[in-house]
């Protein structure tokens, strides 16, 4: 490289993560020699993993071992807490918004010579009336812990009232779609319910109403037909009402209609029907296909767009396996992961003038947990079901965490799991720190049970 070269990650997700990483590893004499710079901006200081967001919310894991703290996996990078408004490709620049600009400082601008675009994804809603107001989300710690509170705090509500519309409301979750993120935060939250329910003088498990709605005729469609069939009988024997071909017409006033006609009365509706590729992606320049996505090549440059990169969620990635050539790469975990190291070395070979790389891997199976020691598998064509499923969940999960460190903790985390009793403690009181103080201040907290739309505290 003759020019100190200006590398501008957008992301800290998996793509943004690994890629930063496969960086600093490949260029670590240019970094040295001050020849190639690299910044990473990102929303949060942190990378979620996500397959571990429904255990996250069941407790056995520390919200805390969830996260990789990128400042110190990324300890050769220039790490930006903030957020891209917008990117002009021909200018090789950058608007940035931070958290000084929220105090009223000016928009900053970046300048780069090689662009790394991995947003990531949102969560695709739709317009369905009281969603917005009542629904929960899951994609985030926060939200996955946030949610945990609520489960338990419904609890709480039911078991201190005698109004039966109160208590069968608090008592009714509904979770709206059949993918990875619903059918594992069903299986996980229900698995913790039913054992807090114990301690619970006037609540049994049976008492609890969990329903499952899907639009389509099957769940979990990653792991094959025959395992989404497993998957529903086996929610089905413990007492959850699975729904397929049916959607979330209204939540509104805190009552779930269905669009066969069914009204569930209930204060929790988590919301995980899907994804769609971030806004950010439209305030580019940068080409993009029918559905938002970032339309890239098989060696992960922007189709027509020298200097830039796209992977994982954003991303539209030929899949140079698959016998129809018009098929992209699943926007997944599995994917992002590899297409990240690849890209790390596609931008190196670039500045160095080599030749890229083809991203090529051929999709070897997914696993689910269901709750503790239940789960379902299909890997290598290969079928499991049950504690076999589960086990090969979590020993699949724990490799691919991220540092030795949270490898670590995890392990010790589930080891201790299985000797102690679960926590059955909600800290819904962690979101609004401030509202005892101001209380005691003469104020009112801005937050209570009762006013708050989405039942916690």
């Amino acid at each position: 490289m003759k020019e100190r070269a200006r590398i501008l990650v957008v992301g800290g997700g998996y793509v943004g993560m690994y890629t930063a990483l496969r960086l600093q590893r490949r260029l670590k004499a240019e970094l040295g020699r001050g020849e190639a710079d690299i910044t990473v901006v990102t929303p949060d200081p942190y990378m979620t993993y996500q397959p571990f967001l429904p255990e996250a919310a069941a407790g056995s894991i520390s919200p805390r071992h969830v996260v990789v703290p990128l400042r110190r996996v990324l300890d050769r990078c220039h790490v930006v807490v903030g957020q891209v408004t917008s990117i002009d490709h021909d200018l090789r620049a950058a608007a940035v918004r931070t958290l000084a600009t929220a105090d009223g400082g000016a928009t900053e601008l970046l300048g780069y010579d090689e662009l790394v675009l991995a947003p990531g994804s949102v969560s695709r809603t739709l317009p369905v009336p009281g969603l917005a107001e009542y629904g929960i989300g899951f994609k985030t710690v926060e939200e996955a812990i946030g949610l945990r509170n609520h489960v338990i705090e419904q609890m709480d509500i039911a078991s201190s009232t005698r109004d039966p519309a109160v208590r069968d409301a608090a008592l009714t979750f509904v979770f709206v779609g059949g993918g990875y993120a619903g059918v594992e935060a069903l299986g996980e939250l229900e698995d913790m319910a039913r054992y807090a329910a114990r301690y619970y003088h006037n609540i049994r498990p049976e008492d609890m109403k969990w329903v499952l709605v899907e639009a389509s005729d099957r769940i979990l469609p990653e792991v094959g037909p025959e395992m989404g069939r497993y998957t529903v009988t086996q929610l089905r024997d413990r007492n959850i009402q699975v729904l397929l071909n049916t959607r979330l017409d209204s939540c509104a006033g805190r009552v779930a209609v269905l669009s066969d006609g069914q009204r569930f009365p209930t204060r929790t509706v988590v919301w995980t029907a899907g994804v769609k590729p971030h806004p950010l992606l439209a305030a580019t320049n940068l080409p993009r296909t029918e559905r938002g996505r970032l339309r890239c090549t098989a060696q992960l440059t922007v189709d027509g767009a020298p200097h830039a990169w796209g992977a994982g969620d954003a991303a539209a990635v030929p899949d140079v396996t698959a016998a129809d050539p018009g098929t992209e790469t699943a926007p997944n975990a599995q994917h992002a992961v590899r297409q990240a190291k690849v890209l790390g070395d596609n931008i190196a070979h670039a500045l160095r003038g080599e030749p890229l790389e083809t991203y090529a891997h051929k999709y070897v199976g997914s696993v689910a947990s269901l709750g503790l020691h239940k789960g379902v598998a299909q890997v290598y064509g290969r079928k499991l079901k049950g504690y076999p499923a589960w086990f090969m969940h979590r020993v699949y999960h724990l490799s691919r965490v991220p540092t030795v460190n949270r490898k670590a903790r995890v392990l010790a985390e589930w080891t201790l799991a299985g000797l102690f009793k679960r926590e059955i403690v909600s800290l819904g009181s962690l979101e609004h720190p401030r509202a005892e103080f101001e209380l005691a201040a003469g104020g009112k907290p801005p937050h209570t049970p009762y006013d708050d739309p989405k039942g916690s505290s």
